[in-house]
């Protein structure tokens, strides 16, 4: 059913559940899998323009890529083929418009849980952002 896996990653402790559940659907699926991270960049800043800054997301993106290895390393020990990306922008968007521009059947997303008390907290999240967005189906994992 899902071909074609997508993770947004921002390495955090909540990215567990999404990988977590990218590998089980990826093997039930005979799926691949991309993780995604997106180095949030500084709006009026222009890294192509500015040496120093340029120098500066070069070493981000190399240490997203170093801490992405070992979450691609969980799929590839269990033969699911696993592509990596890094990119540079807004989150959401990126997100989105990276699922836009490459075939995903489906976006694996790290949800927060919702408080009963306060439900309309969080709207505001990448994660509603992406599931209000994306051509494709999204699942929030809690």
């Amino acid at each position: 059913m899902f071909q074609r896996i997508l993770i947004p990653v921002d390495f955090s402790d909540k990215n567990a559940a999404a990988l977590d559940a990218g590998l089980r659907l990826a093997r039930q699926n005979q799926s691949t899998v991309t993780l995604l991270h997106v180095l949030e960049t500084i709006e009026g800043l222009d890294p192509a323009t500015d040496s120093e800054l340029d120098a500066f997301f070069a070493k981000l993106d190399q240490s997203a890529r170093d801490r992405m290895a070992p979450l691609a390393e969980r799929f590839a020990e269990r033969n699911i083929p696993v592509f990596q990306e890094v990119v540079r922008g807004r989150r959401a968007e990126e997100i989105v418009r990276y699922a836009m521009a490459q075939p995903i059947d489906l976006i694996l997303v790290s949800s927060h849980r919702v408080t009963p008390g306060d439900p309309g907290r969080g709207w505001g999240t990448i994660s509603y952002q992406v599931a209000i967005l994306a051509p494709c189906t999204v699942l929030l994992v809690k």
